[in-house]
């Protein structure tokens, strides 16, 4: 049993939106395919990292997420991403994936998932999406507060849950020279010592923080930047 982290994989299978007009994103869905399922086997949790599909609504996403849950092995944990516009409540989620019978996908809001078995000390997945850096506007003030309440919930339930607490992003919470103290101080306040976040593609790599700061190793996992590859986390 293992557990994989990977963003961005950007689906577009229902909807006009191809990526591969984009350099490096070429062929892209066979390449996540075959990279996807060279490690993961049936019994293993890939976490999502949010922009999952392009899909506008949960219909539009449908060839999606039947790509992720009928190709791809493992079970799937998303989060969601500032793309993700399909996405809702949860009740109105959880039943989409109920009534499509698409039950190795689940989905990551103000909860936690426990992941242990044989030979596997247990890892309480949390997380959320994240927002940009503060950028003093009252707007981006009111989510970044939203969405570190919703990381402290996750937390809460993955103490509750037991395991180490893994967090997982869309947004980097450091990029640059610049920090989300919203998010960190959430991170630094529960002791979290791992944190993997997508949302950064192409030239912007260059910018994103990767290694440890403020007593959390960061890891990018935007799929472009990871080769379509699933990272292993544990």
């Amino acid at each position: 049993m293992s557990l994989f982290a990977i963003g961005d994989l950007h689906l577009s299978l229902g909807c006009d939106k191809p990526m591969d007009v984009f350099r490096g994103w070429d062929n892209y869905v066979d390449r996540l395919y075959n990279n996807w399922n060279y490690l993961v086997r049936d019994g293993d949790t890939v976490v999502i990292a949010g922009d999952v599909s392009w899909g506008m609504t949960l219909n539009q996403a449908y060839e999606d997420f039947k790509f992720i849950h009928n190709d791809l092995n493992g079970k799937k944990i998303i989060i969601k991403g500032n793309h993700d516009y399909w996405w809702s409540t949860v009740a109105k989620m959880n039943r989409f994936l109920a009534e499509k019978n698409f039950d190795s996908i689940r989905i990551l809001s103000n909860n936690s998932y426990l992941i242990s078995g044989k030979g596997f000390n247990g890892v309480s997945v949390c997380g959320s999406r994240g927002w940009i850096n503060d950028t003093g506007i009252e707007f981006d003030k009111k989510i970044l507060v939203r969405e570190a309440g919703r990381l402290k919930m996750s937390i809460d339930d993955g103490i509750k849950q037991g395991g180490e607490i893994i967090v997982f992003l869309h947004y980097p919470p450091i990029y640059a020279d610049e920090k989300n103290y919203c998010i960190l101080d959430v991170l630094q306040k529960y002791n979290i010592r791992r944190c993997y976040y997508g949302h950064i593609h192409g030239a912007a790599e260059r910018k994103a923080f990767v290694g440890e700061s403020c007593g959390v190793e960061f890891y990018l996992v935007s799929s472009d930047l990871v080769e379509f590859t699933p990272q292993l986390v544990r």
